[in-house]
C-alpha cells in the first residue's frame, strides 16, 4: 500500500535533498520545434510526423518507448528521456553529468540523431523560441491525457495559454544545492537574474507570420498563461525556506489528477486540500506529488534540484554557453557570492522588468542600466568562476561572451534574417537560416 502524504513529510523530503559540492551535477533539457520546410506544423499522426520520428529513434538508435494507450509518448536511454510537449515539440531531458563536456556530447548526439532521421524528408529543426508562421489553432495536439486537461484548464486563466503549450520552445538546466541555505542563495540569485536570462536568450520575435513587437514572445506568453503557477511567486523572494516553497506548491490549484491510470480535471482543488480531505476517498501518494510538481511553472523551480527555466530555444552552441554560464557562478563559491551581490544591486525581478526584457531584450533598461551591461557583469563573474573551478570548460563560454559584447539578443538577428527574406515571405530562405 502506498504511503499517505502529509505536509510535514513533504517538507522533510526537501530537507533530505542536497549533496556536497564534489558531487555537483549538471542536467540539461532542450526542446526542439519541428516544421515542414514551408513553415507548417508537423502533426503526431501524419506521414513522417512526430510518432514516426519517435519510432525511428527506437528502431535506429536504441531508445526504449513508453506508451499511453497505443501511442508512444516518451523514450528512455542511458538516464535520458525524449518526451513530447503539447504541440509536438520534442524535448531531450538529459542525464546528470559532472562536466559540461558530457552535457555537450549527449545533446550533440540527440540532435544528430533527429537530423539524421529527418534528412531528405521535407522537415526542418528550427532554433526558435516560438513556431513562427501559423496561428496556434493550426498546430495539432499530441495524444497525451494530461495535455487534454491542461488545454481546457489553462485558457480560463490566460489568453496565451495555448501559445505557450503548442508553440513555444526553450532550453533549461538543472543544478544541485548543498542544503537549505545554499538552495536559498541560489534561488535568490537565479530569480533576481530572471530578466537578464530572458534578455540573453530572447529568440522568438515572430508570431503568426509577422513580428510580434517582442524579442521573446515565448516569455510574453508565459506572463499570460496562469499567474497562480508562473512567473516569480513570493516563495522565491526574500528569506527562502523549503517550508515556504512547499506551502506555495500545496496552495497552487491543481489542473489534473491521475487515478487508476485515468486523467481527471481537479477542478481547482489544491494539493493541500487533497492531502487533508481526499478526493472521492482517494488520498495522494508520492507519485501524485511528483506529478503535481511538474504542473507548476515558475521561472525557477525546485524539486530535488534547482531548475532554471527562463530561456528561449537558441542554437545549440549558445544554449550550451548559457548552461556553462550558470554553472560558472552556481558551482564556485566566490562567483556565487559575486552574483548575489550583483542581484542585490540589480533589484527585484518585477513583472514590469520581465516584460521589458521580453520586449527589448538586452537593449531594455533596468535599474538605470541596459540589460546588456548587467549581462556583461554576470558573464565576467561566471568566467572567473570557471577559471578557478572548471578551467577546461572556460572556452564553452565563448558564444555568450560574443553575444553580450555585441549587446543584442539573438532575436535581433532573427528579425534581420526575416527582413532579408522579404518579411518572411520567402519561407525556405528564412527557415534555412534559423536551423539548429
Amino acid at each position: 500500500m502506498s504511503e499517505q502524504l502529509t505536509r510535514n513529510a513533504v517538507i522533510e523530503r526537501f530537507h533530505s535533498y542536497g549533496c556536497p559540492p564534489e558531487r555537483n551535477r549538471i542536467g540539461a533539457e532542450f526542446e526542439r520545434i519541428l516544421l515542414r520546410k514551408d513553415g507548417s506544423p508537423v502533426g503526431y499522426h501524419e506521414e513522417h510526423g512526430i510518432r514516426w520520428i519517435l519510432e525511428q529513434l527506437v528502431e535506429r538508435f536504441g531508445w526504449e518507448p513508453k506508451f499511453e494507450g497505443e501511442f508512444p509518448i516518451a523514450l528512455y536511454r542511458d538516464g535520458a528521456s525524449t518526451t513530447l510537449e503539447p504541440g509536438g515539440q520534442v524535448e531531450l531531458s538529459g542525464a546528470p553529468f559532472a562536466t559540461m563536456g558530457e552535457v555537450r556530447d549527449e545533446a550533440s548526439q540527440s540532435f544528430s540523431e533527429i537530423k539524421a532521421i529527418i534528412q531528405g524528408k521535407n522537415l526542418a529543426l528550427v532554433a526558435l523560441g516560438l513556431s513562427p508562421y501559423v496561428p496556434m489553432s493550426e498546430i495539432p495536439w499530441v495524444p497525451k491525457g494530461r495535455y487534454k486537461v491542461m488545454r481546457e484548464y489553462l485558457p480560463q486563466y490566460g489568453d496565451m495559454a495555448h501559445v505557450m503549450m503548442k508553440g513555444t520552445s526553450s532550453f533549461q538546466a538543472n543544478f544541485d544545492f548543498e542544503n537549505e541555505a545554499d538552495c536559498g542563495v541560489k534561488m535568490r540569485v537565479l530569480s533576481g537574474l530572471g530578466p537578464v536570462t530572458t534578455a540573453l536568450f530572447a529568440n522568438s520575435p515572430i508570431w503568426a507570420g509577422k513580428p510580434s513587437g517582442y524579442l521573446s514572445t515565448r516569455g510574453l506568453a508565459w506572463t499570460r498563461t496562469d499567474p497562480a503557477r508562473t512567473g516569480f511567486p513570493p516563495a522565491l523572494a526574500g528569506n527562502w525556506s523549503h517550508e515556504r516553497w512547499v506551502d506555495y506548491l500545496l496552495n497552487v490549484p491543481m489542473m489534473f489528477i491521475k487515478i487508476q491510470g485515468q486523467w481527471h480535471n481537479a477542478n481547482g482543488k489544491t494539493f493541500g486540500d487533497w492531502i487533508e480531505n481526499g478526493i472521492e476517498g482517494v488520498y495522494p501518494t508520492w507519485s501524485d506529488w511528483q506529478l503535481h510538481e511538474t504542473s507548476v511553472f515558475p521561472e525557477v523551480r525546485v524539486k530535488s534540484v534547482i531548475e532554471v527555466r527562463g530561456a528561449d530555444a537558441v542554437p545549440l552552441p549558445l544554449a550550451l554557453a548559457g548552461i556553462t554560464m550558470w554553472t560558472g557562478f552556481l558551482y564556485d563559491a566566490a562567483a556565487l557570492s559575486e552574483a548575489d551581490a550583483l542581484v542585490a544591486e540589480l533589484g527585484e525581478a518585477t513583472p514590469e522588468r520581465f516584460l521589458a526584457a521580453c520586449k527589448d531584450g538586452l537593449q531594455a533598461k533596468v535599474g538605470g542600466r541596459l540589460l546588456s551591461e548587467w549581462a556583461q557583469d554576470l558573464v565576467d563573474i561566471s568566467a572567473r568562476g570557471l577559471s578557478r573551478s572548471r578551467p577546461k570548460e572556460r572556452g564553452m563560454l565563448d558564444p555568450i561572451e560574443a553575444l553580450v559584447a555585441h549587446g543584442q539578443s539573438p532575436g535581433a538577428a532573427v528579425l534581420r534574417i526575416w527582413n532579408e527574406c522579404d518579411g518572411g515571405a520567402q519561407r525556405p530562405c528564412f527557415l534555412k537560416r534559423v536551423l539548429y
